[in-house]
């Protein structure tokens, strides 16, 4: 999505349109907002404030067999925002983008924890060359790199 020059990312074509959807996201769900964030080469940093939400733990609405509504969880939100950009990316030729299927996520409890968030994200571009991310740190040994004829004992 672009490529980390000193301390900023410069987006590529596919990294704008990220950007794009990333900042609609509180146009189109104007119970979120959006705070600290960084669009980095292969990936996304991002805070998200769910501002009404109906928090449930998983056992109480099993046992009613509701979730919710769907519109207003984070699941419902990444998928939205994932699909939306890959959309517009493909149509503008560059078939092959694509998102991971996962996401990870943490709920952020209070203000030292914001604070030390928002720094990790405001700093990521810094630490790209050392980022788990980064093609070049990235383990390609032979289970990773697609060998198949791979076994423990070779």
């Amino acid at each position: 999505m672009g490529e980390v020059v000193g301390k900023e990312v410069r987006l590529s074509r596919p990294g704008e349109i990220v950007c794009d959807a990333w900042l609609r996201t509180p146009i189109i769900r104007p119970n979120v907002a959006l705070n600290e964030w960084v669009i980095m080469p292969n990936h996304i940093h991002g805070i998200i404030n769910i501002k009404e939400s109906i928090v449930e733990t998983h056992s109480s609405a099993s046992a009613r067999g509701l979730f919710g509504p769907q519109r207003m969880n984070l699941g419902s939100i990444v998928r939205g925002f994932k699909s939306s950009s890959t959309k517009q990316i493909h149509l503008e030729g560059f078939l092959s983008f694509g998102w991971q299927p996962n996401y990870y996520e943490h709920i952020i409890r209070d203000g030292a924890d914001l604070d030390r968030i928002r720094e990790y994200i405001i700093e990521n571009p810094l630490a790209w060359n050392s980022d788990e991310n980064h093609p070049g740190n990235i383990r390609m040994d032979p289970i990773h790199s697609g060998i198949r004829d791979w076994s423990p004992l070779d």
